[in-house]
């Protein structure tokens, strides 16, 4: 199922690991993958650290998911979240889930989500670990995610000279080879969108996580590549050297 017929999207709130500022870029981004119609946060709602949900929940609809303590010491929403996920899952009607949390616990429930070809988006902070980074169809820096959505909100004009985002050399690794396995025409440009999607079918990155809005920003930022956008509104890549 391409990206483009996704229609019911499921967002899933690991409420413990993750910060509800994240909430309106993050709804934000799953638009690319349609309506975001399951809303749920998982948590123990009861403690005092996540009185912060309580307005967020009823201002984006999001439907709290209650879930007390089993033991002292034991977290019991992990489970509760992976069941749900399991079950919507099942029941065949969603096309692409969101997750929220920097939980690496979760690694094994993304995978079990793609096998049946779902999508899945990943939202954690810097710290998450790279075995749950890596399974998800994309992973978004969330704090990266927040400080780019305060700026858009804010109106806050950004330096003359804003610092070039860094590229490294795994990313452009990356970008090489997802370019060199594209198809290209006899002039040696490749569609971008297929590039991106080699690129995504490699690795969980995403530009967003460089200080990027979309790929062809990226691309233009690459010495070594040429960008061209055509009058029919596509726009092609061509490595240079």
């Amino acid at each position: 199922m391409t990206q483009e017929t996704l229609k019911n999207i499921a967002l899933l709130i690991d409420a413990d690991n993750t910060t509800p500022q994240g909430i309106d870029p993050v709804l934000t981004v799953m638009a690319e993958l349609g309506q975001v119609n399951i809303r749920r946060a998982y948590g123990n709602f009861a403690k005092g650290n996540l009185a912060k949900w309580d307005k967020i929940t009823n201002r984006f609809g999001i439907r709290p998911q209650q879930q007390f303590d089993v033991s002292k010491g034991k977290n019991a929403t992990d489970m509760a979240m992976t069941i749900d996920a399991i079950d919507l899952l099942n029941q065949g009607k969603v096309d692409g889930f969101g997750l929220m949390t920097s939980d690496s616990d979760f690694t094994p429930l993304v995978t079990r989500l793609r096998q049946d070809g779902i999508v899945v988006y990943g939202f954690g902070s810097t710290k998450t670990p790279e075995s749950f980074r890596s399974v998800c169809t994309r992973f978004i820096d969330i704090d990266k995610l927040i400080a780019a959505n305060k700026d858009d909100r804010t109106g806050a004009e950004k330096p003359a000279k804003s610092p070039k985002p860094v590229i490294d050399e795994e990313l452009e690794e990356l970008i090489i080879a997802a370019y060199n396995e594209a198809k290209r025409d006899q002039k040696g440009f490749a569609r971008l969108q297929q590039v991106g999607q080699i690129a995504g079918n490699r690795s969980s990155f995403d530009v967003r996580n460089y200080g990027f809005k979309n790929l062809s920003e990226l691309f233009e930022s690459l010495e070594n590549f040429q960008v061209d956008r055509r009058d029919d509104g596509q726009v092609l890549v061509k490595r240079l050297r």
